[in-house]
Formats: structure tokens, C-alpha cells, sequence
């Protein structure tokens, strides 16, 4: 008998890696004859990076970069192989790294991710891949193009920095200097959304608050990034609001689209590619995945999901684990996944469930094992 074991980190409990080590360690004891692989997975959110390099063996390479405030920041990208490098711009341009009393969109800009992206290309790396979840930024992606030397100017043709604050500046954008190595490059962003650049649902109103963004200054964002979104549709007869996904990142989509010509995917189906995760598959007699709250997003692009699909195609039973069922969780079972079992065993206060999280999940896994273990005899 052989157990599969790809699920999603717990936040800020349990990694995806400790849900292996408890998952292993649950089934030698019921199983003692089971073989056990563990695969680390993430859905192009926090912690990607470590997730697929851990999955293939990587290489982390340590780069200095500037944050959203231009502040110095120590980070990483992960090396897959000679001609593959993955990024997360959350290390370089993350909202985590704003104190939240200095959190304000017009000031924050995304250019330490183009200096992520930069330095993959000084290494020589053919094939990028970006995880782009969890910005500070609503600059358009400007910081981030900046840095690969795209030169946005103001009617005056001055060079703007790329804030927030300089969308409705922009009168002219010069691509004559933008780095050539770009041109080798095949760009993959992972992005899950499908935000236009402007409007009631783009990236401004629709994600801006969360970003330190008041009414007014959300106002003032969206008049810049509908001039922003005017000149490139004059400039280069590319309308963002029509590309789904532009309005990622505070914007930095629509920058990936039409200044890198870069292909926006699923995240969970990226990283499941970048690991092969379908070649793990072959002779595994159940797979268990999972994440903390299961629900009807998990539907949309998250690890359970993206497992589940993978399983159902190659014909693997699959369960999911998890901390806590939400609303709609049900709608799980359409794709791929058999059953569900939640970690949490009695009612409790949250603080407790989180507390006890390693404990809880042991036990629940134990308890999986033990059901199949009496399915077997069925």
C-alpha cells in the first residue's frame, strides 16, 4: 500500500511539510507496511517558493532587493533547474513588510520585484515563473517594469519613480531601454484572479482597501489607473481591462501582460506542473491533501482542488484533511476529492484549535487511517 501526501500549509500552524512528517507518522502506526511519499504543494500564494523547490530539490538564491518603501530587504527565488527560476513578489513587495500605520497604496511600489526578476535574468534563467499573491502595491506594476528599465514619464518627460501616487501622472512610457534578455524569456504568472486593471471590480476598489486605501484615496488610484490604462491602450493598442487578471498585484498583471508578454495561470496548476506532480501518481493507493479551511473558494484554484483534478484524472482516491469546514465545502467531491475529515474533535475556542493544531491534526489522521484500515475489511 502506498499513501501520497500533497496539502496545503495550515497559516500560521502548520506547515505543508509538518502535515507530511504527522501524516507519515499516523500511518506507519496504523499500516505498518505502507510506503509513504510526501510531496510539499502551495497554490501560488505565501510560501510557494519554498513549497516547489523543497518538491524538486531546489536551489533558494539569496538576492538584495528593495521593499515597498524602497526599504533594503534580504530575500530569495528558488532555482528548479539550470534554465528555471520561481519568484514570489510577496518576499520583495509583500503587504506583511508594511507596518500597517505606514500601509498607504500611493507610497508603496513593486520595484524590488523587478529587481527579483532581474537578477533571475544576470543568472541566465530561460523560463520564470512568479507567484504574485499578497501585494502592498497599486502601482500598475510601474515599480516592477521600472526596474527592468521601462521609463515612465510625465507630460513634461520627466521619469516618474512608480508609486501609486504617479498613475495619473503618466503621459508617455518608453520601452527603448527595457532590459534585452526579456525577448529569451518565456514568463509564467501565477495568478487566480480575474480582476480587470480598472473599474468597480479592478485591482484598485477591489483590493486597494486592504492595502491602507481610504475612500478618497482609493478614488484618487482609480483616476490614476484609468489614465494609466489610457495611455497604454494610445501607446500600444492594448486594452488591460480586456486581459483577465490584469488587475493582480495593485495592477502588476496587466504589466506582466503587456510589457513582458508574460501567460497568466492558475496558481495550484502551476506549481502541480513546475513538480510533475502527475508522475507521482503511479502506483499510489490514496492520496490525502488538505488545507485549514475548506470551502466554496477552495473551488477556485486552491491545492485541494488542483489535487483533487489530478487524482481524478489517473483514477486515485483522494481525501482531504483539514482544519475546518466552511460554506459550500461540499462542492469539493466534483472534483476529485472522496471525502473530507476535519481536524477539530470537540467545541473549542479558536485560539485553542491553533494552539493544539499539531496535536489535532495527528489525531485526525489516525483516525482517517483507522476507517480505512476498516473499509479494507468491508
Amino acid at each position: 500500500m502506498k499513501f501520497l501526501f500533497a496539502s496545503d500549509s495550515f497559516k500560521g500552524t502548520l506547515s505543508s511539510e509538518k502535515t507530511i512528517e504527522l501524516l507519515t507518522r499516523a500511518a506507519k502506526e496504523v499500516f505498518e507496511e505502507c510506503e509513504c511519499v510526501g510531496i510539499p504543494v502551495a497554490d501560488g500564494g505565501e510560501g510557494t517558493t519554498e513549497a516547489v523547490i523543497s518538491a524538486v530539490n531546489g536551489e533558494k538564491v539569496p538576492i538584495s532587493v528593495h521593499g515597498p518603501l524602497m526599504e533594503h530587504r534580504e530575500v530569495f527565488f528558488g532555482k528548479i533547474d539550470e534554465n528555471t527560476a520561481i519568484l514570489e513578489m510577496a518576499v520583495a513587495s509583500g503587504l506583511p513588510l508594511v507596518p500597517e500605520e505606514k500601509r498607504d497604496p500611493r507610497k508603496t511600489t513593486s520595484y524590488g520585484t523587478g529587481e527579483m526578476i532581474k537578477s533571475a535574468l544576470e543568472r541566465g534563467y530561460t523560463n520564470i515563473t512568479i507567484a504574485i499573491g499578497g501585494s502592498a502595491t497599486n502601482d500598475g506594476g510601474m515599480g516592477c517594469m521600472r526596474a527592468l528599465g521601462v521609463k515612465f514619464l510625465d507630460e513634461d518627460g520627466n521619469e516618474l519613480e512608480g508609486t501609486g501616487a504617479d498613475l495619473k501622472k503618466v503621459a508617455h512610457i518608453d520601452c527603448s531601454t527595457i532590459d534585452v534578455r526579456i525577448k529569451n524569456v518565456n514568463f509564467t504568472v501565477m495568478c487566480d484572479v480575474t480582476n480587470p486593471l480598472c473599474g468597480k471590480e479592478g485591482a484598485t476598489y477591489t483590493f486597494g482597501r486592504q492595502k491602507g486605501g481610504t475612500t478618497d484615496i482609493l478614488n484618487e488610484l482609480e483616476l490614476g489607473m484609468c489614465n494609466y490604462r489610457d495611455v497604454i491602450i494610445r501607446e500600444f493598442g492594448i486594452n488591460p481591462d480586456n486581459i483577465s487578471g490584469s488587475g493582480a498585484a495593485g495592477g502588476l498583471g496587466a504589466a506582466f501582460s503587456v510589457f513582458l508578454n508574460a501567460e497568466l495561470k492558475s496558481g495550484i496548476e502551476t506549481v502541480l506542473d513546475l513538480i510533475e506532480f502527475d508522475s507521482h501518481l503511479n502506483g499510489v493507493s490514496m492520496v490525502v491533501t488538505g488545507e485549514g479551511k475548506l470551502d466554496w473558494q477552495s473551488c477556485f484554484g486552491k491545492v485541494v482542488q488542483g489535487v483533487g483534478k489530478c487524482c481524478k484524472k489517473h483514477g486515485v482516491p483522494a481525501v482531504a484533511l483539514v482544519g475546518s469546514m466552511g460554506e459550500g465545502a461540499e462542492q469539493i467531491y466534483d472534483y476529485g476529492i472522496d471525502s473530507v475529515m476535519t481536524t477539530v474533535n470537540a467545541v473549542s475556542e479558536l485560539e485553542d484549535v491553533l494552539n493544539n493544531a499539531e496535536i489535532l491534526y495527528y489525531s485526525a489522521a489516525k483516525r482517517m487511517f483507522l476507517l480505512m484500515k476498516i473499509g479494507r475489511k468491508l
